[in-house]
């Protein structure tokens, strides 16, 4: 396995947004890559700041704009969170008539940074999401090892590349633990005890892919079930976990109403469960669960969808579609199935005709691409970049 995989597509996206925007913020959960990405770009020393860097922290604690503003070409600021009132400096810096530098900014994504980001930098910034490995991004003769890789291990770049499985194990196990103990702390304001951080992320392993139901979690955990949605916002906007909503239709049947939450890395969720390995994935009974969350990642990063525009559909009487996207030229089916030779079901039937589905798609691990029906067809996740023009 390569020590590391060139991310061109993300490369491309930030040099893209560097030339049309004078601030360009970069976001992702800790260790994705952001400080790699950036330093590829080979800006000069002085033009980059770290910010858990106490040189970087002294050049900026006094009068930052006028730092800043002395520096030409693209200048880098890597965790911004820990210095929000920055926002102010790069405001004016960027509606200079001509400005001299472009700003990439680099966080951790919380609500308060969005926020704040969004308020004092509106129409002059441009947001570009980053998480672990892709699909897309393994090289062609590394494929096949490197999509069962990518599927137990997750994405993360020291988990995914690190040749031990056990040390990749114990990578994840630590990087939950810091979640638990400071990571999430650091986002927002938390008064949930570590112990019971930790129990909140292993009970959204247990219900990865299920009916979200918070007051019955909120109960386990004897706190509020408001308590529960705030955490669970602050997991979403740390790129921990993924919220697919219920696709609501002018259908005569009792439809499910219930959200699902995914991680959006298997690697952390195999990691809470104990799974060290594929073959421990493959027979436990979160196996199916998790195969659809890693997947569903693949088809929206690697479409680059609007999660606004995702669903999952369900109603009372078992009916169910694991993902509905929404397209210009109308409603797109997923089936999600960790089995090679998937078969067609009566929900898939069903679906089509509730909410008129133009096309389903059954994404499975096999070499096999055939149809399986009027609109069914199913997919080998090796060839998912075909369906792009079927998907956008």
């Amino acid at each position: 396995m390569n020590s590391i995989f060139p991310r061109h597509r993300l490369q491309q996206q930030v040099m893209a947004s560097l030339g049309a925007s004078p601030v360009t913020a970069l976001l992702g959960p800790r260790q994705s890559g952001k400080t790699w990405l950036a330093r590829t770009l080979r800006v000069p020393p002085e033009n980059y700041f770290d910010l858990e860097d106490d040189v970087s922290l002294m050049r900026l604690e006094s009068g930052p704009q006028s730092v800043l503003d002395r520096l030409t070409g693209t200048v880098v600021i890597d965790e911004i969170q820990r210095r929000p009132h920055l926002f102010t400096a790069l405001r004016v810096l960027a509606d200079r008539p001509e400005p001299r530098a472009r700003f990439l900014i680099l966080g951790s994504a919380s609500p308060a940074l969005l926020k704040e980001a969004s308020e004092s930098l509106a129409g002059r910034i441009s947001f570009i999401d980053m998480a672990g490995f892709h699909l897309d991004e393994l090289p062609p003769e590394e494929l096949e090892p490197g999509l069962e890789r990518l599927w137990w291990a997750g994405g993360y770049p020291r988990s995914f590349l690190q040749a031990d499985r056990q040390l990749s194990h114990r990578w994840r196990l630590d990087y939950l633990r810091s979640l638990a103990e400071r990571d999430l702390r650091e986002l927002a304001e938390s008064r949930l005890t570590s112990d019971q951080l930790r129990r909140l992320l292993l009970l959204v392993a247990h219900h990865h892919g299920q009916a979200w139901n918070d007051s019955a979690v909120a109960s386990t955990l004897g706190i509020s079930h408001k308590t529960v949605q705030r955490h669970m916002e602050l997991l979403k906007a740390a790129f921990i976990v993924r919220e697919m909503p219920p696709y609501f239709a002018n259908v005569s049947k009792r439809l499910r109403k219930a959200s699902r939450y995914y991680y959006r890395d298997s690697g952390l969720l195999h990691a809470l469960l104990g799974l060290r390995d594929l073959l421990s994935v493959m027979s436990h009974p979160v196996h199916g669960a998790s195969w659809e969350g890693f997947c569903i990642e693949q088809v929206i990063r690697g479409f680059e969808l609007e999660p606004s525009s995702c669903f999952c559909y369900g109603v009372q009487s078992g009916t169910e579609m694991d993902m509905v996207v929404e397209t210009s030229r109308g409603l797109v089916g997923f089936e999600f199935k960790a089995g090679p030779v998937p078969a067609r079901t009566r929900s898939m039937l069903e679906s089509i005709q509730d909410i008129g589905l133009r096309q389903v798609f059954v994404i499975h691990p096999g070499e096999r691409r055939f149809d399986l029906g009027e609109k069914i067809e199913a997919v080998p996740i090796r060839q998912l970049a075909t369906l792009r023009g079927e998907v956008q």
